[in-house]
C-alpha cells in the first residue's frame, strides 16, 4: 500500500503555519470551508492538548468530478490539512488524495486524484 499522508515540519509558529495554509489554499484555487480548532474543542470537554487545527479545503471543480464517479467518495471530502504542535515543533500534515483511489478503485479517479495531490502538496510545501 502506498503512503496515505505527508507531514512536514516548519520553523513557523503554529498560528503562522495555519495562516500560511489558509492563504496558500486560496492562492491555488481552493476554498477553506472550515478550520476546526480541535485543541479548543477538546479543552472545552476537559481534555487539554497541544495546538491542533484541521483545515478543510475544497476545489468545486475537482469535487464535482470525483463525486460524479462515485458519491461515496464524499466520505473522504473535503481535503484535510492538519497543523499541530508535537515535541515543541510545528508540523503540517495532509491526507494524500491519491490514497482515496485505493479505497474506491472502481471509480477510476487516479488521474484526478494525482492532479489534486500535486496542488495540495504545493500548498503544504509553500506554507512550510
Amino acid at each position: 500500500m502506498q503512503p496515505f499522508e505527508r507531514t512536514v515540519t516548519t520553523e513557523k509558529t503554529f498560528d503562522e503555519a495555519v495562516e500560511a495554509v489558509e492563504r496558500k489554499a486560496a492562492e491555488k484555487g481552493f476554498r477553506v470551508l472550515h478550520t476546526h480548532d480541535v485543541a479548543a474543542t477538546l479543552a472545552e470537554k476537559g481534555f487539554p492538548r497541544s495546538p491542533l487545527k484541521i483545515i478543510e479545503i475544497c476545489n468545486a471543480k475537482y469535487a464535482s468530478q470525483v463525486l460524479a464517479r462515485d458519491v461515496r467518495i464524499s466520505l473522504m471530502l473535503p481535503c484535510p490539512i492538519s497543523v499541530f504542535v508535537q515535541q515543541e515543533k510545528t508540523h503540517i500534515s495532509t491526507l494524500l488524495p491519491s490514497s482515496i483511489s485505493q479505497f474506491f478503485p472502481e471509480a477510476g479517479i487516479e488521474q484526478l486524484a494525482a492532479e489534486v495531490e500535486a496542488i495540495v502538496l504545493q500548498i503544504v510545501d509553500e506554507a512550510r
